[in-house]
């Protein structure tokens, strides 16, 4: 049957059959306002690595708020994703795919951790996704159903200063002592009443009463929960404008203070320091920087335009620069320099309490006043302000968790909040006691790994729920949700483990610099050494140097002995091969007579490294791997318990019982890479080369490094782990072996026979030390876990400088200087130091001299002259040889970008390719290489190039 004309000449949708109604049966309804929901999926694909739309149904209209957690079909699986804003209309034509559900209303990401999370990723040209998943810890649904605490409603206890740390000198004249202070200067500074609505108005006896003035009402912060988010900005934007609250109110301000009268305010007003009187009555220490007088309202931390410094500055610039900002020392209004003496308290004939003297204790009411431009960092931070410093600690058992307590207090005065971020547990222990003193309980929380995924969610939810505002931890800290930030801090940013392990494996450092910026906050970096990235940011001016004065330094700084010196050497003829030479030996008698002694050992374990007595060949295990690619055992040759040390079992590739013993004589040994067929032997004359393979059915050997583990044990391989007792050298044939490094457990066996009476406590992989007590004891140490002793100690012996300097890594010197200066930090003032080394080195010098900047400032002009980061910015590829070599014939790179490679990595077979580019073209780099890898991600190319943005270990 045949259409007629008439159906014809109709339209489609006329001869089109009616729609069912099973068809718009169960269609879900979309949500009366803003029914478009964009979520990031869960996927490390770089090619997915963009937002996608889905329809909010109207069940979902209430708890689909921006920053939860949802579930979402993506290519016919449910996967994870966060919902990052609502829209009301999509740019997708086509229908939109309805959210699953929400996990939970809570709304863990806020919009300004997003922001950060999007400038990471581009940053260290890696994914959204893999940002917040370090970001954002796992969901725990006990601990996000527990009811909130109540916050914390008594102000803030009265600050306590340090207690300054025991020394057997006598303290320098006219320092003055917590107890001689004022009962005035105890008192803190209030927090303005619009920053803490619910705490009580408290009076300070330092201010008279005065009648209260009309304040202006402040609008009362909302929580994070409930903030309005918006869609992410651009990265070289902030997140938004600044809260209202980061400048203090007219009305509650404090007008600049005068020496004669204090003002009356509606506001108590911060007690002036004690230990700063006016500096016209005594003339200056000499060496001392003079103060340069400066307007109440200035301040050395007025915070200069917010740019990321791209621009290259040589070690020159930096050197002068920081000269001239250490010259101009700031001092706070109504104080004056630290180190000048009140009138009347100078007696005649005696030294300007100025004038430090070496090995006299010095005290300060704060720890800052040991700074000229300290004091004016903490008042910029209590008023509002961003500055931006990096900081060079003091020596002399001082310590710095109070240090920073004390700024994190500053600003939580001003009604803001911090972050703090320290290498490992054991600082979060001690930046968390000093927090808890200064600042009271339950004003700030300690995020670490160990606490465990329960403890760990809800300390952070705590965090994004405003019930506090400060926070201390380990590199995940970095991301902490903090609301109305006004301060992030870093301590020892050189030490490698606040690089993240993950991809995109961005730096704390870099991170909380994106973030500070962004938000305009402060950034505090801390260490009693410099790195050469810190240096970059004081050479451009985007940060600020904080550095006590040179006399405050050397009646800090222990006595630096080097061991290489001549006069040395004249005495003790041995000492130029000796491990432990006699100075060291009586540096460490002498201090055991009043206090803990510490050694710090380079190299943990027993003997991490072993080789031939004979002819120095190092030890290789010539054992066969664990198994094979098939699950079989290698057939090679296999050496048996039981059986003498010339003998060797050829296990066969057949069950049979068919074995053969090879017999080896005295000098024949298998090699390195060696293996015997079923049927080969060697014969009398047959010399065993290093690099020959006997037989086409051996395989490859394991050639790990053999160490022990105690004196009485059989040399192990430290890859495969299997013991090798029949081990003989495969160039001489001697069986006998000598430590070419000893750890620090051989170290603490010899140093206990040596002093026997003494005890003798370790800290390394096994187990780290927090603190030790003032008793004699030597403590033997690892870089990085040396335990903090009562008091300081009162001698340390750095042992085997030649392992820190000779290792093949661009940072090896700066490394150095870190490790060396953060064990003699521990030391008390004057206190010796013997170091192993040459005292010509530039890293020995740096800690003879205790002058860090230099070094850093050496080492920036250095890898200037080179090409080497920060000086400009460098991307790694690494993976399969032909994959990387594919990679880099199809990115796009910069036109002033140099690959330099690629070059074998290791027997494996991978290479790595280093991609060069000056400052300004790093973004450029970073979107070429994420580009490339969308490219490969998206042809599901099987070999993965791992691509890493400035690494750590270039070298």
């Amino acid at each position: 049957m045949t259409p007629s004309s008439d159906d014809a000449l109709l339209p489609l949708e006329a001869v089109r059959p009616a729609q069912s109604s099973k068809d718009t049966k169960g269609a879900p309804v979309p949500a009366p306002d803003k029914p478009v929901a964009r979520v990031v999926v869960d996927s490390p694909l770089p090619h997915l690595d963009r937002p996608f739309d889905y329809l909010i149904p109207e069940p979902l209209h209430a708890v689909a708020e921006p920053g939860v957690r949802v579930r979402v079909r993506f290519a016919g699986k449910l996967v994870d994703g966060f919902l990052l804003e609502r829209v009301g209309e999509s740019e997708h034509e086509g229908k939109l795919t309805p959210l699953e559900r929400v996990v939970s209303p809570e709304r863990v990401l806020t919009p300004e951790i997003a922001g950060l999370a999007r400038a990471v990723a581009d940053r260290y040209a890696g994914t959204l996704t893999d940002v917040l998943r370090l970001a954002i810890p796992p969901r725990h649904a006990k601990a996000e159903s527990e009811s909130p605490p109540t916050p914390p409603t008594s102000p803030p206890p009265a600050y306590v200063p340090p207690v300054p740390p025991a020394s057997t000198s006598p303290a320098a004249p006219g320092s003055p002592t917590p107890a001689s202070a004022p009962p005035t200067s105890a008192a803190p500074p209030p927090i303005p009443p619009d920053r803490t609505a619910a705490a009580p108005a408290s009076t300070s006896p330092a201010a008279p009463a005065a009648p209260a003035a009309p304040a202006a009402p402040a609008a009362p912060a909302a929580p994070a929960a409930s903030a309005p988010h918006a869609s992410t900005p651009p990265a070289s934007t902030p997140t938004g404008p600044l809260p209202p609250a980061r400048t203090p109110p007219t009305s509650t301000a404090a007008p600049a203070p005068t020496p004669t009268a204090a003002p009356a305010t509606s506001t108590p007003t911060p007690p002036e320091r004690p230990a700063v009187p006016p500096a016209s009555t005594s003339p200056a220490a000499p060496g001392s920087p003079a103060p340069a007088p400066v307007a109440p309202s200035a301040s050395a931390f007025t915070a200069p335009a917010s740019t990321v410094p791209t621009a290259h500055t040589t070690a020159r610039q930096a050197a002068s620069g920081a000269a001239a900002r250490s010259a101009a020392s700031v001092t706070p209004p109504g104080a004056t320099a630290p180190g000048a003496t009140a009138p009347g308290t100078t007696a005649p004939g005696t030294t300007a309490p100025g004038t430090p003297t070496p090995g006299a204790a010095v005290q300060f009411v704060s720890a800052w006043d040991a700074y000229p431009t300290g004091p004016s960092f903490l008042d910029a931070l209590r008023n509002g302000r961003t500055p931006r410093a990096v900081w060079s600690a003091l020596p002399g058992a001082r310590g710095w968790a109070g240090a920073i307590a004390e700024a994190v207090r500053a600003t939580l005065d001003g009604g803001r909040g911090a972050v703090v971020v320290v290498p490992d547990g054991k600082d979060v222990a001690l930046a968390d006691a000093e927090f808890a003193r200064l600042l009271g309980p339950g004003r700030h929380v300690a995020l670490t790994a160990d606490l465990g995924p329960a403890e760990r969610y809800r300390r952070w939810l705590k965090v994004l729920r405003g019930h506090v505002k400060a926070v201390v931890g380990t590199r995940a800290a970095m991301f902490a949700p903090v609301a109305e930030l006004g301060l992030v801090a870093i301590w020892d940013d050189g030490d490698d483990l606040h690089a993240e392990r993950l991809a995109p494996y961005p730096h704390a450092r870099e991170v909380l610099g994106l973030r500070a910026h962004r938000t305009g906050a402060g950034m505090l970096i801390g260490g009693y050494a410099r790195t050469a990235e810190a240096t970059q940011l004081v050479a451009s001016g985007w940060a600020r140097p904080i550095v006590a004065a040179r006399t405050t330094i050397r009646s800090l700084a222990p006595r630096v002995r080097p061991a290489g010196e001549d006069a040395e050497l004249a005495k003790d003829q041995a000492a130029r091969q000796a491990r432990l030479p006699s100075i060291a030996w009586r540096a460490l008698r002498v201090g055991l007579d009043s206090g803990p002694v510490l050694v710090q050992v380079p190299r943990r374990g027993y003997l991490p490294a072993l080789a031939c007595q004979h002819c120095r060949m190092p030890a290789r295990c010539v054992l066969p791997p664990t198994r094979t690619a098939l699950g079989e055992p290698s057939q090679t040759a296999v050496p048996q318990a039981g059986r003498g040390p010339s003998q060797t079992v050829m296990p066969q590739a057949g069950r049979g019982p068919s074995q053969t013993v090879v017999p080896l004589g005295p000098s024949q040994t298998l090699g390195p890479s060696q293996t015997l067929g079923p049927s080969q032997t060697l014969g009398p004359s047959q010399t065993p080369g290093s690099s020959q393979t006997l037989g086409e059915q051996g395989g490859p050997l394991c050639h790990g490094p053999l160490a022990l583990r105690g004196g009485h044990t059989a040399p192990y391989c430290r890859w495969c782990g299997r013991v090798d007792a029949a081990w003989r050298c495969p160039s001489c044939g001697s069986p006998r072996l000598r430590a070419v490094v000893t750890g620090a457990r051989r170290t603490a066996e010899e140093l206990g026979r040596a002093f026997p009476s003494v005890p003798v406590r370790t800290s390394g992989r096994d187990g780290v030390l927090a603190s030790v007590p003032a008793t004699r004891a030597l403590v033997v140490a690892t870089p990085g876990a040396e335990p903090v002793a009562e008091g300081g100690y009162a001698a340390a012996v750095l042992l085997d400088g030649w392992a820190l300097l000779g290792r093949a890594d661009l940072r090896a010197a700066e490394e150095t200087v870190r490790r060396w200066m953060n064990a003699a930090a521990l030391l008390r003032p004057a206190a010796e130091l013997v170091v192993l080394g040459d005292a010509a080195l530039p890293s020995v010098q740096a800690l003879l001299r205790w002058d860090p900047i230099t070094h850093a400032e050496r080492e920036l002009g250095d890898r200037a002259e080179l090409g080497f980061p920060p000086a400009v910015r460098m991307a790694t590829l690494t993976g399969a040889a032909s994959a990387v070599r594919q990679m880099l014939e199809e990115v796009r790179l910069p036109p002033d970008a140099q690959v330099l490679g690629p070059v074998p990595v290791d027997e494996s077979g991978q290479e790595r390719a280093m991609i060069r580019v000056r400052r300004a073209g790093g973004a450029a780099l970073a979107a070429a290489l994420k580009g490339a890898s969308g490219v490969r991600a998206a042809r599901k190319t099987p070999d993965v190039v791992r691509v890493s943005v400035d690494p750590l270990d270039l070298i």
